[in-house]
């Protein structure tokens, strides 16, 4: 590893999550937080001994929290729970996604507020040290009480059951299998850790929060993008200048005009027209960018503010935290497990991300249909060949889904565990919906790029300005110009990977 490892019990920002989870960075824990983890844990211990009753560690769950639980069983209590608990349906967590959700949860034990022992805070940082991948079925949480489901079938793998398989391997192997040739020994759960591997919201932290770094990538490459259709249809960008948007100072405006500025600037394509062009205005999808898209960028700056205090948050229940008195701790039971700041920042970039894709469905319509500036469909040879004709209809049919995905999974609530769990909210359906729209608005930005781009090289011999070749330049080494009517599919999903990966942010 090049990178420096990550200090756990410390607060990442998103780019600490994204590398950990990406598998280019290790974890470590400092000495400072095994000593206050092993020092909780002994005085957990005491109250046990004085047979304190304390929610979820002496006690059942949910409704259930006044069933007192015999001393002699209160570890088969926390296996009882993962393995009923893990009752997850659907596709499994990609390997970052499933990194990512242990990278959380470990880092919220690693700051002493969960009671465990040191050994299962070792344990699970070996896991993403040595690459091991739990099965983790994407659906069945409803984000209150925490990431029940998916986290029981992470916690499965550290007591040695359920499935796992190492990092970009394909095929899942029984994880005792898999365990053993990590040279990590299963864990035996004492009292609590059962529900401190459960309880939090590290699912929807670890899917929201991949979707949300993907989607701050996705941004700048739609600018950008916005940007070289504005040059293909030449378009002004006098509706950039600076003093309009100092009217309305929106901080995503504001930064969305000065991109697109700076972008923009010294292009000999639009140099050549602009003396008799007799056009005033461009299409809204061009001359509003700054306004629209800019909105877009405040609401995925609320999300990443959102998600980042998240990060840095212990989610458990109940809590151990420092007592009034020296010396002691106090075992208090709250709520900080309920997701419904992450299930909101979800909903809001989910909108914020469609929106991009409907300016940018707009575009790529202006692009195919405005005949006396480009070719139509822009075709080689309109008629024989179709050009983008489909490729925007596949942009259609991308924006049409991403409707129906942004209505808010944040604004149902459905009462659970007999009505004790009467509130929840939704956080890991909208952190899937979220990235469902992320990955499509990055093909229908493909699609626009593409698109854009065998519009500027239209107007050759004349360049655009030095930082929009660059682009196209970097563009063409993924996606060579067409030269004549080809497969579309392969060509969209190796530019949308770019665009996700930050392949074109500058």
């Amino acid at each position: 590893m090049k990178s420096r490892p990550f200090t756990l019990g410390t607060a990442p920002d998103i780019v600490d999550f994204a590398e950990v989870a990406h598998g280019f960075r290790k974890v470590v824990i400092p000495p400072k937080a095994l000593k206050l983890i092993e020092s909780r844990r002994a005085l957990l211990e005491g109250m046990l001994a004085e047979d304190k009753v304390m929610y979820g560690i002496n006690t059942g769950f949910g409704e259930l929290a006044s069933q007192r639980v015999s001393r002699e069983s209160l570890k088969s209590l926390q296996v009882n729970l993962i393995r009923s608990h893990a009752c997850g349906v659907g596709d499994p967590l990609d390997d970052a996604e499933a990194t990512a959700l242990m990278f959380a949860r470990v880092n919220e034990l690693a700051m002493g507020n969960s009671g465990v022992r040191p050994v299962l805070v070792k344990r699970l940082a070996e896991l993403i040290n040595k690459n091991v991948i739990p099965f983790i079925p994407s659906k069945g949480s409803v984000g209150a009480s925490g990431d029940l489901a998916p986290s029981a079938h992470m916690a499965l793998v550290l007591i040695g059951e359920g499935l796992a398989k190492f990092a970009g391997e394909r095929d899942w192997q029984p994880a005792e299998t898999v365990l053993k040739k990590a040279k990590i020994k299963p864990i035996e759960l004492a009292e609590k850790e059962g529900l401190a591997l459960i309880n939090g919201t590290q699912a929807m932290k670890a899917v929201g929060g991949l979707a949300l770094f993907e989607a701050m990538n996705l941004f700048y490459s739609a600018v950008l993008t916005g940007a070289m259709s504005l040059e293909a249809l030449k378009g002004t960008p006098v509706a950039f200048d600076p003093r309009i948007h100092a009217l309305k100072p929106h901080a995503g405006q504001l930064e969305v005009a000065e991109m697109l500025e700076a972008i923009l600037k010294g292009s000999k394509i639009r140099a050549s027209h602009s003396a008799n062009d007799k056009r005033v205005q461009d299409p809204y999808s061009l001359r509003c960018m700054p306004q629209a898209m800019g909105a877009a960028r405040d609401a995925i700056e609320y999300a990443l503010n959102v998600f980042e205090t998240e990060f840095g948050s212990v989610t458990d229940n109940p809590l151990v935290v420092e007592g009034k008195s020296r010396g002691t701790i106090d075992v208090l039971s709250g709520g900080n497990f309920h997701g419904q700041a992450v299930a909101f920042a979800s909903d809001f970039a989910a909108i914020a991300i469609t929106a991009l894709g409907n300016i940018s469905e707009r575009r790529i319509a202006q692009l195919v249909s405005d005949f006396k500036i480009l070719p139509p469909f822009l075709a080689r040879n309109p008629g024989l060949e179709s050009g983008f004709m489909i490729a925007h209809v596949t942009a259609a049919a991308l924006c049409n889904e991403n409707k129906v995905l942004s209505h808010p999974a944040s604004a149902d609530s459905i009462s659970t565990s007999a009505n004790k769990e009467d509130f929840v909210s939704m956080g890991m359906n909208a952190a899937l919906k979220f990235k469902t729209v992320v990955r499509n608005v990055a093909c229908i930005t493909a699609i626009e790029m593409m698109a854009a781009a065998e519009g500027v090289e239209f107007h050759r011999p004349l360049k655009s300005s030095a930082r929009m070749e660059a682009a196209l330049a970097k563009l063409r080494e993924i996606s060579p110009a067409f030269k004549g009517d080809e497969v579309f599919s392969g060509r969209i999903e190796a530019v949308a990977d770019a665009i996700l990966s930050g392949y074109f942010v500058d």
